[in-house]
């Protein structure tokens, strides 16, 4: 059964983004069945263009990534949510939507913050450098991620286990 995890940010432009692509990117390397989604709060309506140029420097792929609402994951038709990740404090802070999971229960939910790449200063290539160091330490938490033995794991332990990775 594929676990489905949705990455929140507040204009699904930048961090939740890198985050979807890190996780899929990494689950299909090691042949996980995990799903990452991004959304957003109040979206943009377009991907920052420096988190594009991070992820296809990494290797991959992001053809179809848009900037959406977390709208789309709450209802009948949207894929059952295992997992719920928010990459940025003030997505943290709002009030989400119900989502659930594939057993009509509410997915785990945890918080894993980074700095808003796009306020970095420098010019292009501070927001270049930026930008791929916040998809480093995207991706090494969604490895971490990609280690649990996701399939077999309670909500308690799962919740517990996240909130580990946030500390890391």
């Amino acid at each position: 059964m594929t676990i489905n995890v949705l990455i929140l940010c507040t204009h699904n432009s930048a961090r939740s983004v890198l985050g979807e692509g890190m996780l899929n990117h990494w689950a299909k390397k090691l042949g996980k069945d995990v799903r990452a989604y991004s959304a957003g709060s109040a979206p943009s309506g377009r991907v920052n263009p420096f988190a594009l140029e991070a992820l296809h420097n990494a290797g991959v792929d992001t053809t179809g990534y848009r900037s959406k609402s977390w709208d789309e994951f709450s209802g009948d038709d949207a894929p059952p949510l295992s997992i719920v990740i928010t990459v940025c404090d003030s997505a943290a802070a709002e009030q989400c939507p119900v989502f659930f999971g594939g057993t009509g229960e509410q997915p785990v939910k945890v918080h894993w913050g980074y700095p808003d790449p796009s306020n970095a200063e420098g010019g292009d290539d501070g927001k270049r450098r930026a930008f791929e160091l916040t998809r480093q330490a995207i991706g090494y938490r969604m490895l971490q991620l990609l280690q649990l033995p996701l399939e077999t794991m309670s909500k308690a332990d799962l919740q517990q286990a996240l909130a580990k990775i946030a500390k890391s």
